[in-house]
């Protein structure tokens, strides 16, 4: 399975409570739900649904998947939603109990686990695992080299300060523009994967 990630970024890096103003006020963010202005169903809609038709099962951080499961099985009878809540999920918690994954077709991964868990699950056939949102996994998976595509949904605003994907490990990652799209409201949709080599290494 391909690990796929896909954020909404602000071009200051930040992917902190892009959905609403209660997602995530950690740190006093006080912009949440700042990515709306600039959601085109056309170019992002279809980048989103294009994903979601490749995925085979879902992976999340904790608050993501309360976030997501407090949502989308209300909304059945969507084509997008029912594809959402009828796929496999995998939440990485050690806080949640099976009890409380009240999601359809849900699977708990203990945080202490998920590195191990999340190499088995990328090593198995399949099509692929889709993420959205959980900064704090996106970051560990980045950093142990597990991620297969990055799709960067860059939004044309500055918050000055938030939850980022990326690590500060001081490590060096190259990575490849596979494709870029924009939006009329001046999103960019930007697919990367991982380099081998940067541009300037031939």
């Amino acid at each position: 399975m391909r690990i796929v990630i896909t954020e909404f970024i602000s071009l200051d890096g930040v992917v902190q409570a892009p959905g609403g103003p209660e997602e995530d006020t950690d740190g006093g963010f006080a912009h949440g739900g700042w990515s709306h202005p600039y959601f085109d169903p056309e170019v992002l809609g279809g980048a989103f649904d294009a994903g979601l038709g490749s995925a085979e099962a879902l992976l999340y951080g904790r608050r993501t998947y309360l976030t997501m499961a407090a949502a989308w099985p209300e909304r059945a009878g969507d084509p997008f939603a029912d594809r959402l809540n009828a796929l496999k999920k995998y939440v990485v918690t050690d806080t949640l109990t099976d009890g409380e994954l009240t999601w359809n077709n849900t699977t708990r991964i203990p945080g202490g686990e998920a590195v191990a868990r999340i190499r088995e699950l990328r090593e198995s056939e399949g099509g692929d695992l889709a993420m959205m949102g959980s900064p704090t996994l996106v970051r560990t998976l980045l950093q142990e080299g597990l991620v297969d595509e990055l799709q960067l949904v860059v939004m044309p605003v500055l918050l000055g300060g938030g939850k980022s994907i990326f690590p500060t490990d001081g490590a060096k990652r190259p990575f490849e523009l596979v494709s870029t799209t924009t939006a009329k409201t001046g999103a960019q949709v930007c697919v990367y994967r991982p380099a081998t080599e940067g541009p300037d290494s031939a």
